[in-house]
């Protein structure tokens, strides 16, 4: 078995698991209604009904599964994780399906409602435990044994950086200590299993395989150097790990990580659950395909109204940095003149000259965004996070505001809170203040926050002033 392939394997187990349970489920019901259960061979030949059903109930089961974040980080779940969220998904599909699928049709008899349902809970919960039980069990095996591991890099040479590789190596069940890497190159010992330093990270992470990453700098080291480091790393998708100072162990973002007993701070773990996640992944689906539908007749008005009004393409295309620092192509319904940056890219303003008459209707109320909805459902963006930015100016905030690279962590979005009180950003400055918001937001991720980004940004839409 393949770690890439374990959200798989357990998806393909609770699959077949719903499918026994709602074929025994079905065997109960006409058991308890005293009708033959192999009548007319409808076990074993399904009718219309029966087929439908037998093949709806596996579909929202894993659905449900799903939306719970339980195939969102496979290796990192633990035996009290599986059963929590086993039992809470199993309750809640069998209350769902009762209540939805029962109750418009009467109930007969409460004692056989609430018995059915116990019995609906309680096969669903048995198979699909004892399924991903084995499941964890092999992977638990795959770990003690070290046919699977997370190979990790402790960077620095310090004595703390010793420390976290000693407690790795004696305390760790999941990782594997690799090497150390050095921040200086004169501080290179081989006998100290140190690989490299930091200009041979690309290479060292390639040949090791390495997934996993602790920076601990000196006590003397400044936040900038850290932050480079980060910025360094999050192009490689790696966890990412530093040794807290003071600030972060009296605000609560030191945590005992599974290695050991040593407090890290993770960069790259979100503030967001696994299950919000997934629900802000989903409403990002949903939303954006019926934004393009609803919007489809109306863009075909726009595009016209672009052409008559300037020379040059419809569509817009930019290059813009997204999630682990990674390049995409934001596409916008165009606004501006052709050519009209030349060869250095240049900020725009409200009163940007550039701007054509009807790009100015766009912006007001953000028409020229409806194409990003396609960036979302791609991936490449979410509804709400922080704006994209191109290389060219990240470079330039990096220089006065090391900490962007955190936003590296998510998918930047059509609007958050960074926008909507900064509004239109035409200097480095007004960049920098947004950023600020936005690492508010991103620490404070969750989808109520996230809805009422999105009626503020509603609000703001109808006024008209754009963000």
């Amino acid at each position: 078995m393949d770690k890439s392939n374990l959200s798989l394997k357990y998806f393909s187990f609770d699959i077949f698991a719903s499918l026994i349970v709602w074929v025994l489920f079905v065997v109960f019901r006409k058991a308890i209604n005293n009708i033959p259960v192999f009548e007319n061979l409808s076990i074993v030949i399904p009718t219309f009904d029966y087929l439908t059903s037998i093949l709806l109930f596996p579909f929202y089961c894993s659905f449900i599964h799903y939306l719970t974040g339980f195939y969102r980080n496979p290796t990192k779940n633990s035996r009290i994780n599986v059963f929590t969220n086993t039992f809470v998904s199993a309750l809640f599909i069998s209350n769902s399906v009762f209540l939805g699928l029962m109750l418009p049709h009467g109930i007969v008899s409460y004692e056989y409602f609430y018995s059915s349902m116990l019995v609906l809970f309680g096969l669903l919960f048995g198979f699909t435990f004892f399924f991903r039980s084995l499941v964890f069990s092999q992977v638990n095996r795959y770990f003690a044994t070290k046919i699977w591991t997370i190979n990790t890099l402790v960077i620095g040479t310090n004595d703390l950086a010793r420390k976290i590789a000693d407690d790795i190596t004696e305390h760790a069940h999941y990782n594997t200590f690799t090497g150390f890497i050095s921040t200086n190159k004169q501080q290179i010992d081989s006998s100290e299993k140190v690989l490299g330093d930091m200009s041979q990270i690309a290479n060292i992470i390639k040949k090791y395989n390495i997934q996993e990453a602790i920076v601990s700098l000196d006590e003397k080291a400044d936040e900038k150097q850290l932050f480079n480091i980060i910025n360094l790393l999050y192009q490689f998708d790696i966890d990412i790990q530093f040794t807290p100072r003071l600030y972060e162990i009296l605000t609560g973002s030191a945590k005992i990580s599974h290695m050991g007993t040593i407090p890290l701070v993770s960069i790259t773990q979100l503030s967001l659950s696994d299950w919000q996640a997934c629900v802000k992944r989903f409403l990002d689906i949903i939303i954006s395909i019926l934004a393009l539908l609803l919007s489809s007749p109306f863009l075909l008005y726009f595009m016209v109204r672009i052409k008559r009004d300037s020379k040059g393409p419809v569509f817009y295309r930019q290059e813009r940095i997204g999630r682990f620092g990674r390049p995409f192509n934001i596409i916008k319904l165009r606004t501006m003149q052709i050519d009209s940056e030349g060869k250095v890219p240049q900020l725009s303003s409200e009163e940007d000259e550039r701007i054509t008459e009807v790009g100015k209707l766009f912006r007001k109320y953000r028409i020229d965004e409806i194409p990003q909805f396609w960036n979302i459902l791609k991936g490449d963006m979410s509804l709400v996070g922080p704006r994209p930015e191109r290389k060219f100016y990240i470079n330039q905030i990096i220089a006065e505001a090391p900490y962007y690279c955190l936003l590296y962590k998510i998918r930047p979005g059509l609007t958050s809170w960074g926008p909507i009180k900064i509004g239109y950003t035409d200097t480095i400055d007004k960049m920098i203040e947004r950023l600020n918001y936005d690492i508010i937001y991103l620490e404070n991720m969750s989808i109520f926050n996230d809805i009422k980004i999105l009626i503020y940004t509603f609000e703001t839409i109808l006024r008209g002033k754009g963000i």
